[in-house]
């Protein structure tokens, strides 16, 4: 019996006939997870292997083969190729391998007596603040520091010494202290979202391209704004060729308008969950240690230190800033408002101590210069309360006095109902009118409130 001959023909890329299509599809489910494919079709291709050989065996040509398959049930879609979106689904496919490597127990990491660790990746129904390691933002930051320092070469499957893989969701996976090695597909299940306005340093930015995960999924952490502008940020990531450090437009430089803003479960500290509770001191950012300040320190904790000066009254010690590399205008500033509180010796030496921070945060004690905070000696019921009270997500008191202050000058226009205790952009951009109104442009007239917008307005 002759073997019949057939001509090859390579269609064009883009011709949208069934057959080509089909061909497509079947390139695409060739793929390993690994490289994008879909792991259902990892039992398709068993199956074919399988009836092929036993068509083969008992002497089938290629039509016995063609029968052994029965006709898929229903149309091919593009979601086929889609990663399963719940935990029934994964279910189905409970392959232990992701398009961004292992996912499972930490690699190599020891557990009792030596050992290995035991799989103990929770389940969707498992991830919760009661099965989480706790961490606090700091301790989120600083472990990514870590790898930072290491340069940590970039690699979808090779482990740090750690037990992370060296890939950007296994850096998050090291950075949030997870048990285990997690992919962009499965970190959402250990966070909360939020929105970009409320990111704080140890949230992270995810975007995760289902379709094809290998295809822009990324994720980085974020370490803290540039400047008052929000429009930049610290980035921490591990990518090509290592781990690194540096500002970054938010959200990203690809893909910028897909990137989702998450906050790890397990946080803890004050303004942990973005909530909406009144006051400053109910967001309040938790001292961060002494190892945050001091020359060579370069972080987001400067950055706000340097903010919480300006708003009292340390403005003259910045020639421009502040920003996250400590300087002597940071130290001097210090200084300035530790003799304010009438402290002397070690307790004025210009570093930021849990009181001095504490003070900051809370708007309490005396401004640079003699005036008093919102509780100090002379406090009063006009009291400038600190800038943490004005901010997208807060609700207070503070927020509907300046409101209908606003009115009662004539800088209402932009309210549509209210003023109310909670911040809207209708506060911001009133505020920003007051503030031109002064003559003040760029970064004095933001729409954010400071001691000088707070004194003129209520004087």
């Amino acid at each position: 019996m002759s073997v019949p001959v057939f001509e090859e023909f390579e269609p064009a890329a883009d011709c949208g006939c069934p057959g080509c299509a089909r061909q497509r599809r079947d390139l695409a489910l060739g793929l390993p997870v690994r490289s994008g494919g879909h792991p259902a079709a990892h039992g398709a291709r068993r199956a074919l292997v399988l009836v092929t050989a036993a068509g083969v065996a008992l002497g089938g040509g290629g039509a016995a083969v063609a029968t052994a398959l029965p006709p898929p049930s229903v149309p091919f879609t593009p979601a086929d190729l889609a990663e399963p979106a719940d935990a029934s689904a994964r279910a189905v496919h409970p392959e232990a391998d992701t398009p961004q490597g292992g996912r499972g127990p930490l690699h190599g990491a020891p557990g009792p007596g030596g050992r290995p660790a035991p799989n103990s990746t929770p389940t969707t129904s498992q991830v919760s603040t009661g099965t989480l390691r706790k961490s606090t933002r700091a301790e989120i930051i600083n472990r990514a520091k870590l790898w930072v320092t290491a340069q940590v070469p970039y690699s979808m499957e090779k482990y740090w010494s750690d037990g992370y893989r060296q890939d950007c969701s296994g850096y998050i996976s090291m950075a949030w202290n997870l048990r285990s090695n997690e992919w962009t597909g499965s970190l959402d299940r250990f966070a909360d979202r939020v929105d970009r306005t409320e990111l704080q340093p140890g949230d992270i930015l995810l975007f995760h391209n289902p379709a094809n995960p290998t295809r822009g999924s990324h994720l980085t952490i974020f370490g803290g704004w540039t400047d008052y502008t929000h429009t930049s940020y610290v980035a921490y990531e591990q990518t090509k060729p290592r781990t690194r450090k540096q500002a970054t437009p938010m959200a990203y430089w690809e893909n910028s308008n897909r990137y989702v803003a998450y906050r790890y479960k397990g946080v803890v500290g004050a303004g942990a969950t973005g909530g909406t509770g009144g006051g400053a001191t109910s967001t309040a950012t938790p001292y961060p240690g002494t190892a945050m300040f001091g020359p060579g320190a370069d972080n987001a904790y400067v950055t706000q230190l340097g903010r919480l000066l300006l708003d009292r009254g340390g403005k003259k010690y910045y020639s421009r800033g502040p920003g996250p590399q400590w300087g002597e205008a940071d130290r001097r500033a210090t200084q300035a408002f530790q003799l304010a509180q009438g402290w002397k010796g070690k307790e004025a030496d210009g570093l930021p101590g849990p009181e001095t921070w504490k003070l900051l945060v809370t708007g309490k004690g005396r401004n640079i210069g003699g005036s008093s905070g919102s509780s100090g000696s002379s406090s009063n019921a006009t009291g400038f309360p600190g800038r943490g009270s004005f901010r997208p997500g807060q609700s207070n008191a503070y927020v509907e006095k300046l409101g209908k202050q606003l009115v009662k000058r004539g800088f209402g226009k932009h309210y549509l109902s209210g003023p109310g205790p909670r911040w809207t952009e209708a506060d911001r951009r009133n505020v920003e009118a007051f503030q031109r109104a002064q003559g003040w442009r760029g970064a004095a007239a933001d729409g954010y409130p400071g001691p000088e917008t707070w004194r003129r307005l209520f004087r």
